[in-house]
């Protein structure tokens, strides 16, 4: 193959995209790799980013899915810190801002998210952190000394995990977010509640269902003024309100799209030599019987795997159940399956509202499980959700 050839290209530098290189390695040792990435840094694990190194149980270094050295003993050319500007599927080429054209058989679109950003006057105010990138943290982390202040703009994952890890690190926080408690689309009420008022206790102000409606910044200090709490002052202003995934290149490549980029069992789009995974991919769980697209580590692990190695021959469905978990303060859960406030639940507590396994329920049959302060307990929770039996709420006690 001549230099601009490659058998595999993987677009996105991300968990998804360094876990295809790890499946394509699986079955192909031989043929090279190009991962482009629009980061500079090495593909990382994104977790840490609110949790671990916060909290001191890891630093920098230890985030990294590889280094440089596993990359250059597996034959993967690494284009850090490019754009991907177009993909055209006729002639099978990744075209960069620069121009460069490279050649693919195979084709892995790990593109992820695109930040969600705030539609109002100021939401891109310089300084203001739209937060999930290494280089957010590693600012932010200097900016983060004791005694300062910092709001925050939404109540979700990132919105909670960073307000935890802030306040565990003596700033003075506020959470502003719509909804009547944190992370309201998958804690059920009860639970949301008690979680909300540890974090009152923790000395968090809580600015529950209300809104920003500009952001400005007066010397030093950011100033977000509310719709019901007029003017909040702070040293940081962090928003933390999801996603969307990126389907920018995918779209303009002509291939099917529906929150996300649509995708067989075996991970391929709609153009079978262009495979996609982790958060811009929408997949059919057979086992759940619906269309999902997942968020999470252990889905950008587990699906980047499988879809590099259905890439170098393996041809084999994507049947996993991924979890995900989560860090407040000394709350930790795992959970897994559908995790949705909206469906019936069903808790059964070790001690109310802190130990315990929440059940998520549709039609008397589970659908989801969220273990709290409870440990490795995922395989079993996989088993009894994909097992997809009639049960009784009383006989969920006995499922340890």
């Amino acid at each position: 193959m001549d230099k601009n050839t490659y058998r595999y290209i993987i677009v996105g530098g991300g968990l998804a995209g360094a876990s295809g290189v790890e499946g394509i390695r699986q079955r192909d040792q031989e043929n090279e790799i190009l991962l482009i990435s629009a980061e500079e840094a090495l593909p990382y694990n994104r977790p840490p980013l609110t949790k671990e190194l916060w909290f001191g149980k890891k630093k920098i270094e230890d985030i990294f899915v590889h280094g440089q050295k596993y990359f250059d003993d597996n034959k993967v050319k690494l284009a850090l810190g490019s754009y991907v500007v177009s993909i055209d599927p006729a002639k099978k080429t990744v075209t960069l801002t620069g121009g460069e054209n490279y050649r693919y058989e195979k084709l892995l679109l790990a593109t992820g998210g695109i930040l969600r950003r705030l539609p109002i006057p100021g939401g891109n105010q310089t300084g203001l952190y739209y937060y999930r990138y290494l280089k957010d943290y590693s600012r932010m982390r200097i900016e983060a000394r004791r005694g300062k202040s910092a709001v925050i703009i939404g109540g979700g994952f990132i919105g909670s995990e960073i307000a935890a890890a802030l306040s565990f690190n003596d700033l003075k926080v506020t959470m502003i977010f719509p909804d009547p408690y944190i992370c309201s689309r998958i804690f059920p009420d009860y639970l949301g509640l008690a979680m909300q008022d540890h974090y009152i206790k923790k000395g968090i102000r809580i600015l529950k269902g209300d809104k920003p409606q500009s952001i400005n910044k007066n010397t030093d200090k950011f100033v977000v003024t509310t719709e019901n709490n007029g003017n909040i002052e702070a040293d940081i202003a962090i928003v933390g309100i999801g996603i969307k995934p990126d389907i920018q290149l995918a779209e303009k490549a002509g291939l099917k799209i529906d929150n996300g980029i649509v995708v067989n069992e075996y991970l391929q789009s709609s153009n079978p030599d262009i495979y996609a995974a982790g958060d811009n991919a929408l997949f059919f769980h057979e086992g759940l019987g619906k269309a999902m697209r997942m968020e999470h580590w252990d889905n950008a692990l587990s699906q980047g795997k499988q879809a590099g190695k259905n890439m170098a021959g393996a041809l084999e469905s994507f049947t996993y159940l991924p979890y995900f978990y989560s860090d407040l303060f000394d709350f930790g859960y795992e959970a897994i399956g559908e995790i949705d406030s909206s469906l019936e639940t069903f808790a059964d507590w070790q001690e109310k509202n802190r130990k315990g396994t929440i059940y998520y329920l549709k039609g008397n049959r589970v659908r989801g499980m969220m273990m709290c302060n409870v440990w490795d307990k995922i395989p079993m929770a996989r088993k009894i959700i994909l097992e997809g039996k009639s049960v009784e709420k009383d006989n969920l006690r006995a499922q340890k």
